[in-house]
């Protein structure tokens, strides 16, 4: 254990060792794709740490959308909202929860916290609340905003299902009555199955139901970056589990995926897609997150190997089992973007080339130089498959000056067609819609 007096010089250590080691492409979708280019991994004394300091929106200030969108703040003054679900009325819910630093953390949790902190990705307390936002005379901006639930245990994904509100904690799923024009929950959550929680490395997980509303899907992150910590402490994680609501039992329907958030039916095929965190500390270039189809069984890597069937050659002892059977992801969406948000493009208010499409909230790096994601990106899709270069939908984000405005997480399709995003450390859900003549 570190005395108190070394902690801040071993700190430093890891800082300059990490300022020291080489940058990634400067393209900004550099590794987008069905099939990216990945170069050779590489590995450094200390892992690439490059730090976007959040200072907030200031006065008029706004994310940047292509030609012919409006940028508007739908709300603003929440505290880390992460998370959106679109009800059925027009209302929306938001999931506002954070990281919480650790108690008594050994250095590698000590290092963890100071740079989650600095990044504006950590908190004391999390704010644990569900918040509904109204837009009653439909002019964009949300004229209530009002707390629905509170002292939800780190609150991220929700789905409703008639009268019943599915909410994905960082250690199961909680159902919530609900009726339409709720503004508050009555009665208390019912634990409907449990997930796996423990040292919760990867604590966000989201909850998405089947179009019959029989299965519900909920994402489970890995507890390490590849395994370090044991992979009996990955039972049941980096997975997609499928979860019957009424009997409270659930199956793994798919595994080897490192960190999987974002969930939706793919408009034409009506196969489920996911977007993955990938894995650390194998250079600014590796290993790209991505988004996929999802099939029942698959197994799609982590942490022997990645993109398919490269191997991983830091993960011991090696198993040519089962990297034999991975599945190749279907998309690549850059490396260390944090991909987390997704949301397909089921509306007519945006223009053709936007419908079927697939929006991608990329919170962005915190290990990598130069930065990465800090945007919403587009892929178009065709005939269920991706099709046609990836667009750059929302930046603005950076300063341009080593610091952010914002970082954007769960994108979500209001009843108008418009697009929103939540922006975490910017505190602030944005509203994207095309400008009227």
């Amino acid at each position: 254990m570190l005395t108190r007096k070394l902690r801040p010089l071993a700190l430093g250590a890891v800082f300059v060792l990490a300022a020291c080691s080489a940058g990634g492409s400067p393209d900004p979708l550099a590794g987008f794709g069905p099939d990216p280019k990945l170069p050779p991994p590489s590995q450094a004394l200390a892992p690439q740490i490059a730090i976007a300091k959040p200072v907030g929106w200031t006065g008029s200030e706004a994310p940047r959308a292509p030609e012919g969108f409006k940028v508007t703040r739908f709300a603003g003054a929440l505290a880390h909202p992460r998370w959106l679900l679109v009800l059925p009325n027009g209302d929306v819910l938001v999931a506002e929860s954070s990281s919480e630093k650790k108690g008594k953390p050994g250095f590698r949790d000590h290092v963890a916290n100071l740079l989650m902190g600095q990044a504006g990705a950590i908190q004391r307390t999390s704010p644990n609340r569900i918040t509904l936002l109204r837009d009653a005379d439909g002019d964009g901006l949300a004229e209530l905003q009002t707390a629905f639930a509170e002292n939800i245990r780190r609150p991220f994904g929700m789905t409703l299902v008639g009268d019943s509100l599915y909410v994905a904690q960082d250690d199961g799923i909680v159902r919530l009555p609900y009726k339409a024009g709720d503004t508050k929950v009555s009665g208390q959550p019912e634990r409907v199955f449990d997930l796996p929680a423990g040292r919760n490395h990867h604590w966000t997980k989201n909850v998405f139901a089947s179009p019959d509303g029989k299965t519900l899907y909920a994402t489970v992150g890995s507890n390490s970056n590849i395994g370090e910590n044991g992979m009996a402490e990955e039972e049941g994680r980096a997975a997609i589990w499928a979860i019957d609501p009424v009997a409270k039992t659930g199956r793994l329907f798919a595994t080897g995926l490192r960190n999987p958030n974002g969930l939706d039916f793919e408009p034409v095929t009506g196969a489920l897609w996911t977007t993955v965190n990938e894995r650390d500390e194998l250079g600014p270039d590796l290993v790209p997150d991505y988004m996929t189809s999802v099939r029942d069984g698959g197994f799609y890597g982590w942490p022997y190997s990645y993109f398919g069937q490269i191997v991983d050659e830091r993960v011991q002892p090696q198993r040519p089992d089962l990297v034999a059977k991975a599945l190749k992801p279907d998309y690549a969406l850059g490396s260390h973007t944090a991909s987390l948000g997704l949301a397909f493009y089921r509306a007519e208010a945006f223009p053709e080339k936007y419908r079927g499409g697939a929006f991608v909230g990329q919170h962005g790096s915190w290990n990598r130089k130069p930065f990465n994601g800090y945007r919403v990106v587009f892929v178009p899709f065709a005939g269920g498959k991706p099709s046609g270069p990836p667009e750059v939908f929302l930046d603005g984000f950076l300063t341009g000056d080593g610091k952010t405005r914002g970082r954007p997480v769960g994108v979500a399709v209001d009843g108008k067609g418009a697009l929103l995003v939540a922006d975490d450390s910017g505190k602030a859900i944005w509203r994207i819609a095309p400008k009227t003549p």
